[in-house]
């Protein structure tokens, strides 16, 4: 097939806009459509110093790309990398990331579970007996560990390589969950708490993935041997099959979550510092707890 707009090969079809692109063009699309998006919500400022949570996979890998490509020739801007180890066993390798950093020049900052906690994600699941819990448990021990690191290193922004596909699902589950709260929630600024960016959030899945495989070249993707355990694979899978019928789905339900934002009717919630941890947490800190319960030895 031809490209729609200058009649070269296409190298892909975009079902949700009845186009054909070719490389360069499609390139052009995605590039674009992050900008815009940066523009929009003012995620990139004068003298910002960006932190970007590098897994080493599609994701995020393109999304350092692309920052440097788009902001790395100013002096006003500082671009860093910042790796977390879970310690899961055969899952994040930081020598496969080494050539990444050589390539972009970056500052690399690493960090672990171990260090932070004494423990592994490996460890938590030995004494839990089972996996069932082990992305939850995840989740929070690994978002208070890249806030440290990102806030030691002077980071005013911390960006993410969360691509369409991730905020639809994120969407959908708070909507099985029921989860009003989550849907609805005053966006604020939290003292001692990174700002969040997610540049990519407005580019489906296998778009990135195709411009990592044009512009970064084939990654190492061994897939979290925990993830079955989420509901957000059953959410990708419903949704993708959804879309298949329906090729703007994704969009229109990132639409939706993006307009509930800021509609609740309670008081915005105000981050307090944990006494235990030294840390800004709502309400129970989530981190502390689940450390005390796993040091406790009370997970089974």
């Amino acid at each position: 097939m031809k490209c729609s707009k200058c009649r070269r090969e296409a190298i892909i079809y975009q079902r949700y806009s009845g186009m054909h692109l070719c490389r360069d063009h499609f390139t052009d699309s995605v590039e674009s459509r992050v900008k815009r998006e940066i523009r929009k919500h003012h995620w990139v400022e004068r003298g910002d110093t960006i932190g970007v949570a590098l897994s080493g996979g599609k994701d995020s890998t393109s999304l350092l790309h692309f920052l440097i490509k788009t902001f790395g020739h100013r002096p006003d801007i500082t671009i860093l990398a910042i790796t977390i180890d879970e310690g899961i066993a055969g899952y994040r390798d930081l020598s496969e990331m080494e050539d990444i950093i050589k390539r972009y020049k970056v500052p690399w900052h690493t960090a672990s579970f171990a260090e932070e906690y004494d423990i592994t994600l490996d460890g938590i699941v030995e004494g839990q007996g089972d996996d069932r819990r082990s992305c939850s448990f995840c989740g929070v021990l690994r978002r208070r560990v890249v806030n440290r690191i990102a806030r030691e290193a002077g980071c005013t922004k911390l960006a993410f390589g969360f691509n369409l596909d991730d905020e639809a699902q994120s969407v959908m589950m708070n909507v099985l969950r029921g989860d009003t709260e989550r849907l609805t929630m005053q966006q604020r600024e939290n003292p001692g708490m990174i700002p969040r960016i997610r540049p990519f959030a407005v580019i489906p899945e296998r778009e990135v993935a195709l411009y990592a495989h044009l512009h970064v070249g084939s990654l190492a993707d061994h897939g979290c041997p925990y993830a079955h355990n989420a509901l957000r694979g059953d959410v990708r899978r419903l949704l993708n099959e959804y879309t298949w019928q329906h090729p703007a789905t994704k969009y229109a339900v990132r639409t939706l979550g993006e307009d509930l934002k800021g509609r609740g009717t309670g008081p915005a919630i105000i981050p307090e510092i944990c006494p235990e941890c030294g840390e800004p947490a709502f309400g129970t800190c989530q981190t502390c707890a689940v450390l005390n319960e796993v040091r406790r030895g009370k997970i089974r």
